[in-house]
């Protein structure tokens, strides 16, 4: 512990405005992804960590620390040879070593070399610390949760600057301050610390975790010349498709070792496919009769409502609402390149400049074949139906059903740039201080999001049967493909762009008063900056009986029916479509697998889409800009109390926020719709205190303890004091812009036991008690009592032509009551060095997560009543506690690996329980994912030791993705796989 003080006074100089946990890396790392045998091996004890030795002072940069390459030698055990650690346990050492050096609760994962990092996807990597959990877009890793809190409470650094990197991947945009794991190649990066307790001098706005990303640095390899390159190609076993990834370094220093610059890139490309089926929810609705018994004393529309126990059992139980199969291609490509620029003349002086450049675009191609009883159950006759104890209509046979198909396409684009630069300055043996400072951006733009939709509003003998709740049978009465049955009778485009930016300035100093005790203090300056805009080409080709064609203005729509054989409600599909064949989405035989879809390009012609002017799309139009100034004050000390040897820090940090949000307002006058930007402003400090305890009861066992007030600032999208209104849902969302920021009290307690090489027994108990914590507040109400014009009212919509025709759910944030989160993580890693023969060269990764947590939601739970007009009534406002959102109360994490002179081999399992996602609508209450089961593997050979051979597989079990709704009745929202992943490859340095 003396030498590893004295190390870290001689580099703190280093610390790159990262924390002291990034410093340890740095240290215990020779920092060169691709560094030979730099320093000289030695032996270590057993029971003590396998540490590499300290690379030369000017080596060591932590915002770019990287993984061991010196060989380390381990005492052996009785009867072994010397062992030489290398490769993946290399790895497994440096990281232990991070979280073995600081006071502070952090975890590691240290790439072994360049493109070398222990899974395709940062996010994947993360899910093997305990108490992290991913959630997963098109088969891959985007998002993570950290003890139980979700995304949104996960600040991310790269290169020790805070930003926000958002794409368009999934079935939803990113549009808040969660960071998108997959705009980035994971090989660009080397280290990742994860701080999971706060500290005074850490950047502030996490209740879950400080995740820092690092690249790479050219002062910490070797002399000369270096390059390292791979390539790989993947195979998808669903989509039946190849791809390339390739990723290279180029590296030089000079013989004295002053100056250094490298740059590296990664580039992959898939294309891939998500099968299965989607409910889009479930609905209450009444129909236009049930198994005979009519429910109107007029047929289709009009009339009085008939009240009778068939009626009234059928609309007041659980529908699905577009009950569905079909297919999502994923045509992915992502580009990303690094570089750095170092000088260091004296061994007190260190200038840096970083940059990183990320592109990541994809094609997402939806094709569905669906009923649409969503809004139109006034039209539909039931026959044939099941009700089963979760009041859900699960089964039954439908007459004037709303048959459709679907044909969606979504180009998407997201650039990330970052800029940013650091001076390392020793003023004094004594004194030192790090100024840093840079800017980053995220652009992610949807120039194309189009939807063409062909209809035949009067199909006889559609059925379907959800008793297989995850594999409904779907079969269609009447033909789907034949386009004379069709009608082209909606369009939407949807075009949109958000830019994230972030500005940042800080100065960090530190001064060693006397030995064992050092004073930490610094200022800082942030700018954030969420600018988001949407636009709208959607358009229904009658939007009202009798009206005409608002798209070439030519067509006679049928005057007073939409219904019957002759009726006009779009253009014919003839010569507008194409067939598209479902394949392997787990449905069952009975299945109707085959649909005439629109084609894009032939119905964008016809219609002359893209040449429409584009409308502003209130609700998705909105902007948020911060500012955080502040400083902090910390103290570290170490030392001996009675024998006992301790470190600790404790500080307070104090941040001011300045806060303005916009968004528009809608105003109808003289007849011209007018939106106005309205900006709200408001302002807020907070003081954080913090501090960690360490203690040592003996050289191979930690105890940890840390005590904070922390912060997460408001979702990005509750902040702007506009309102959304959802037209197929019947729901409108209005903004807060006065919202408090989730604050928390935090607590952690855990004990370590390093109790051989690359080995430790973990056990961490933490709570969280969140006591500010915005909530959403829903009514039911007129679409006239929320003040907002008919015109906000997305044209496509429902809604459009019967703006009454049902109760809207009104929803908003407010400040709410709090929350509370406690768990615990159990973890345990170990290399089997005492067993005999080859057997010594395996070695297992395993870990436990356990939390729970409580907080009150306000939601509109199911209407229980119908009005004489035959509508539902009101979803009553229903108070109900649950679970935080994103939060699974287990996960499990296990890594079998084996490592010998040549070959490598690691297979991994993640299991994840079910967990809420967010509130829902149509009187579910909450819904989500219910568990998943990912498994990994991947074997390694080295020819030579400049050549490797590699052989990876994803998600080799192809598990179903398992979407519900509502917590109770696990209605099922959608149930799709992505196929198993294979990649072979090679890599080489020299």
């Amino acid at each position: 512990m003396k030498d590893f003080a004295t190390a870290s006074r001689r580099l703190s100089r280093n610390v790159s405005g990262v924390s002291g946990a990034a410093l340890a890396l740095s240290l215990v790392v020779p920092t060169a992804a691709f560094a030979q045998a730099a320093a000289t091996p030695r032996t270590v004890t057993p029971g003590t960590p396998a540490q590499t030795a300290i690379a030369p002072v000017q080596a060591n940069d932590p915002a770019a620390a990287t993984a061991p390459q010196s060989s380390d030698t381990v005492a052996p055990t009785e009867g072994d040879a010397e062992i030489i650690v290398t490769g993946f346990r290399r790895s497994l050492d440096a990281a232990l070593n991070v979280k073995r050096e600081s006071v502070s609760a952090v975890d590691a994962i240290v790439a072994e070399d360049i493109a070398k990092f222990p899974d395709q996807n940062l996010a994947e990597s993360l899910q093997r610390i305990p108490g992290i959990s991913i959630q997963r877009d098109a088969g891959e890793g985007r998002a993570i949760t950290v003890r139980g809190l979700g995304a949104q409470f996960t600040r991310v650094r790269v290169n020790g600057l805070e930003t926000v990197a958002t794409s368009t991947d999934g079935a939803s945009s990113n549009r808040d301050r969660a960071f998108d794991f997959n705009v980035f190649a994971s090989e660009l990066f080397n280290s990742i610390v994860v701080h999971k307790t706060a500290e005074a001098s850490l950047d502030e706005g996490s209740l879950g975790a400080v995740v820092d990303l690092n690249t790479g640095n050219p002062l910490g390899g070797k002399t000369g010349f270096t390059a390292v390159g791979s390539a790989q190609a993947s195979y998808n076993d669903l989509s039946k498709n190849f791809g390339p990834r390739l990723a290279g370094l180029l590296s030089w220093k000079n013989d004295a070792g002053t100056f250094g610059v490298s740059a590296s890139a990664a580039y992959s490309k898939t294309n891939n496919f998500e099968l299965g089926n989607n409910s889009v929810r479930w609905a209450q609705g009444v129909f236009d009769s049930v198994d005979g018994t009519r429910c109107f004393t007029a047929p289709n529309r009009g009339g009085t409502y008939l009240n009778s126990a068939n009626c009234n059992a059928a609309a007041l139980a659980f529908h699905p609402r577009i009950p569905r199969y079909g297919s999502i291609r994923h045509d992915r490509e992502r580009l990303g390149i690094t570089g750095s620029i170092q000088w260091s003349p004296s061994d007190a002086t260190k200038v840096s400049i970083d940059g990183l450049y990320s592109r990541f675009k994809e094609i997402r191609e939806e094709k569905w074949g669906e009923v649409l009883l969503r809004s139109n159950e006034r039209s539909i006759d039931v026959s044939n139906y099941t009700i089963d104890a979760n009041n859900n209509l699960v089964k039954a046979t439908l007459n004037d059903a709303w048959v459709r198909t679907e044909h969606y396409l979504r180009e998407s684009k997201t650039e990330f740039y970052q800029v940013g630069g650091s001076w390392n300055q020793d003023v004094s043996d004594t004194l030192r201080f790090t100024l840093m400072g840079g800017m980053s951006k995220s652009d992610a733009t949807i120039p194309v999001e189009t939807t063409f939709v062909f209809d035949d509003r009067d199909a006889q003998g559609y059925s379907y049967d959800y008793t297989d709740m995850k594999r409904p049978t779907l079969t269609f009465g009447t033909s789907v493909t034949d386009p004379a049955n069709f009608q082209l009778a909606e369009i939407r485009d949807r075009p949109s762009e958000t830019v994230n930016k972030f500005r940042t300035a800080q100065l960090r100093t530190e001064w060693d008063v006397a030995e064992g005790f050092q004073i930490k203090t610094g200022g800082l300056y942030r700018r954030f900056t969420f600018d988001t805009k949407g636009f709208s080409r959607d358009a229904v080709v009658c939007p009202n009986a009798g009206g005409r064609d608002v798209v070439l203005g030519t067509l006679a729509c049928s005057p007073n029916t939409l219904f019957g054989p002759t009726a006009v409600y779009g253009f014919p599909a003839t010569g507008l479509g194409e067939t598209f064949n479902l394949g392997n989405a787990g449905q069952s035989s009975a299945t109707t697998s085959s649909f005439l879809v629109p084609n894009i390009d032939a119905s964008a012609a016809f219609t002359g889409l893209y040449g429409r002017p584009a409308t502003v799309l209130v609700g998705d139009t909105r902007s948020v800009s911060e500012e955080v100034t502040g400083g902090y004050l910390e103290f570290d000390v170490k030392g001996d109390l009675l024998g006992l040897r301790y470190a600790a820090n404790a500080g307070m940090r104090y941040v001011h926020t300045a806060q303005k949000s916009t968004g528009l307002s809608s105003a109808t006058v003289a007849g011209v719709t007018v939106n106005t930007p309205a900006t709200v402003g408001r302002s807020y400090d907070d003081w954080l205190p913090a501090i960690n305890v360490a203690l040592f009861p003996a050289e191979d066992v930690i105890i940890r303890g840390a005590i904070s007030k922390v912060l997460t600032r408001p979702s990005l999208g509750s902040l702007t004091p506009g309102g959304s209104v959802d037209g197929f849902n019947y729901r409108v969302t209005f903004g807060n812009p006065q919202l408090d920021p989730f604050r928390a009290t935090a607590f952690d307690l855990s004990a370590e036991w390093y109790f051989a090489p690359q080995s430790i027994f973990s056990v961490a108990l933490f709570k969280k008690n969140v006591e500010s914590f915005p909530v959403s507040a829903t009514r039911s109400g007129t679409f006239a009592s929320t003040g907002l014009p008919l015109s906000v009212i997305p044209a496509s919509s429902p809604a459009a032509g019967a703006p009454e025709g049902q109760l809207w759910q009104i929803t908003s944030p407010i400040n709410g009551t709090g929350a509370s989160l406690k768990g615990a993580e159990i973890s345990l890693q170990t290399s089997f060095r005492f067993l005999p023969g080859f057997l010594k060269n395996f070695g297992a990764i395993a870990n436990a997560t356990f939390v729970d947590s409580s907080a009150s939601y306000s939601q509109g739970g199911p209407a229980t009543t119908i009005t004489a007009a035959g509508a539902l009534g009101a979803l009553p406002n229903t108070v109900r506690d649950a679970t935080l959102f994103g939060l699974s109360k287990r996960a499990y994490n296990g890594t079998l690996y084996y490592e010998d002179a040549k070959f490598s081999a690691r297979g991994s399992v993640s299991y994840r329980s079910p967990y809420i996602d967010g509130a829902s609508a149509t009187g579910n209450l909450f819904e989500g994912y219910n568990s998943t089961l990912n498994v990994d593997a991947s074997m390694r050979y080295k020819l030579t030791p400049a050549l490797e051979l590699s052989v990876e597989g994803t998600n080799l079990t192809d598990n179903y993705r398992s979407r519900y709704t509502d917590l109770d009745a696990n209605r099922n929202y959608e149930y799709n796989h992505f196929g198993r992943t294979f990649l072979v490859g090679a890599r080489f340095k020299m």
